[in-house]
C-alpha cells in the first residue's frame, strides 16, 4: 500500500487516510499557516489533522460572532470530528424522565382544559341544583353554600396543577429550542463550508 507523508503530524499515514493539500480551501491554508505551520501544496495531510483545523477555524468564527461558546455551540463544534447528528427527538427522552404525578397532572390538565369537562361541569352543577330544589330532602339548598364550597375547593386544586403541567410544557419547549438552534447552526456552519469548497474548486478549475 502506498504511503505518504504529513505534512503537519510528519507521520507516514497510507492514502486513504490522507488528502492532498491541493484539495484544501484557500482560507483553510491561511488560518493553518496563522497557526505556525509549514504547508506545501504539492503535499498531504491526514484527514484527522483536517478536521482538527477545520473545528478550530469554526471556533474562531463563532466566538469573533457571537462571543464566549457555550455548552450547545460547543456541542455543535464537537460534532463535525465526531460526525455526530444534532438533530433529537426531545419529546420522546423527555417524557422518559417523567414521574407517574407529572403524567397524571398533566392528564388531569388535558381534561380541564377540553369540552368534555366543561359540559361534564356544567351537567352536574344543573342536577345539583335541580335535585336541591325539587326534592324534598335537600342536602344543600339556596344559596347552595355546599356547591359553592365544592367549587372553590375544584379550583383551589385545579390551579396548581395547571400550573405545573404549564411549567413542563415550558421546560418541554426549551430543551426544544436549544436543540432547533444547535441543528440551525450546524447546518450554517457546513454552508459555508461547502461554499468554501465550491469557490476553491471553481478556482482550481479557472487556473487548469
Amino acid at each position: 500500500m502506498n504511503k505518504e507523508l504529513c505534512q503537519i503530524s510528519g507521520k507516514l499515514l497510507s492514502k486513504h487516510q490522507l488528502l492532498p493539500a491541493l484539495a484544501v480551501s484557500d482560507s483553510l491554508v491561511s488560518f493553518i499557516k496563522s497557526l505556525g505551520y509549514e504547508w506545501n501544496r504539492e503535499g498531504y495531510i491526514s484527514v484527522s489533522e483536517l478536521n482538527h483545523f477545520v473545528k478550530q477555524k469554526l471556533e474562531q468564527m463563532v466566538e469573533e460572532s457571537k462571543g464566549k461558546l457555550d455548552a450547545e455551540e460547543k456541542d455543535v463544534l464537537a460534532s463535525f470530528t465526531d460526525y455526530d447528528i444534532m438533530a433529537e427527538d426531545v419529546d420522546t427522552d423527555y417524557d422518559k424522565k417523567l414521574t407517574a404525578a407529572d403524567r397524571l397532572s398533566d392528564m388531569i390538565a388535558d381534561f380541564g382544559g377540553s369540552w368534555a369537562f366543561i359540559l361534564i361541569f356544567f351537567s352536574v352543577i344543573a342536577c345539583w341544583i335541580g335535585l336541591n330544589v325539587f326534592l324534598p330532602q335537600r342536602v344543600d339548598p339556596y344559596p347552595f353554600i355546599l356547591l359553592n364550597l365544592i367549587l372553590s375547593c375544584l379550583a383551589a386544586v385545579q390551579a396548581p396543577i395547571i400550573m405545573m403541567s404549564q411549567k413542563r410544557q415550558e421546560a418541554r419547549d426549551r430543551l426544544r429550542s436549544k436543540n432547533d438552534y444547535k441543528v440551525n447552526l450546524k447546518a450554517e456552519l457546513e454552508i459555508r463550508q461547502l461554499h468554501e469548497k465550491i469557490d476553491h474548486l471553481a478556482r482550481m478549475y479557472m487556473k487548469k
